[in-house]
């Protein structure tokens, strides 16, 4: 077994709960420690830092805001607690929904101070310190779109994509940056059935994704050290089934 003083360290923001909690207990599982970060979620960083350190990791909890001016100072925290980080995942999300008509300033700044400006400024300050490493950043599928319903949102998560690609040039060689964009795996706890069945029908593959399809993606991108300024998409298809209307559909379609 490695030495637990050899163990790489990874930071995962926004890593208390769902998807980022999953990135953070796969990564313990093959031998990194853990710098969780969270916003408010304390009660479930400690769960989820007690159900990391089950499996033989050491995992110290990170509160911070990330909308704040200053999110690169967590990189500064982490490294007096960890000096073998060696992995970032920008994990951490600001998630609403409002047409472009809907949005304001303080919508905009607030989604992409999260989504944008923050991963932008960490991977800043970790190519800083760190002499070689891997980032991750966690966008979505929505990417592929237009969906103008979520404006903010979606603009700063195409514009972490393209920032991706632009980073991945400048830090290369010594770290490598990429993205993942995934489907329909951990829908909100407001989504109902009928909405997860109607998203389905919608993939290629017709199914729903597993987590597993995303940890697969991330390990991929992790070992595969010929890999940079990538993005990752894992959704069934969906991003891709840009078929648009034809002739051929409307000659078949269903009269009523």
């Amino acid at each position: 077994m490695t030495d637990l003083m050899e163990r790489p360290t990874v930071l995962v923001t926004g890593g208390a709960t769902r998807l980022g909690f999953s990135f953070a207990y796969a990564l313990a599982t093959a031998g990194y420690d853990i710098a969780l970060h969270y916003h408010q979620s304390a009660d479930g960083a400690q769960q989820a830092a007690d159900a990391i350190m089950a499996l033989g990791a050491t995992c110290k909890t990170f509160q911070f805001d990330l909308s704040g001016e200053h999110p690169e100072v967590l990189i500064e925290s982490v490294l007096n607690e960890f000096s073998s980080l060696q992995v970032l995942i920008n994990n951490a999300s600001a998630y609403e929904a409002a047409t472009i008509a809907q949005t304001d300033m303080a919508l905009l700044q607030q989604q992409f101070s999260v989504n944008f400006f923050a991963p932008l400024l960490l991977i800043s300050a970790f190519s800083n310190k760190c002499s070689k490493g891997n980032v991750i950043n966690i966008l979505d599928n929505k990417i592929a779109f237009q969906q103008n319903n979520y404006a903010a949102y979606l603009l700063s998560k195409k514009t972490l994509s393209e920032f991706t690609q632009l980073a991945a040039i400048e830090f290369a060689p010594h770290i490598r940056i990429n993205g993942i964009a995934p489907g329909v795996v951990m829908p909100g706890e407001e989504r109902t059935e009928d909405y997860i069945k109607w998203r389905v029908a919608g993939i290629p593959l017709k199914r729903q994704g597993r987590v597993d399809d995303l940890i697969s993606a991330m390990n991929y991108l992790l070992n595969n050290e010929f890999v940079t300024g990538q993005i990752l998409t894992v959704d069934g298809g969906e991003g891709v089934n840009h078929l648009g209307r034809h002739a051929e559909q409307f000659s078949d379609r269903d009269i009523l």
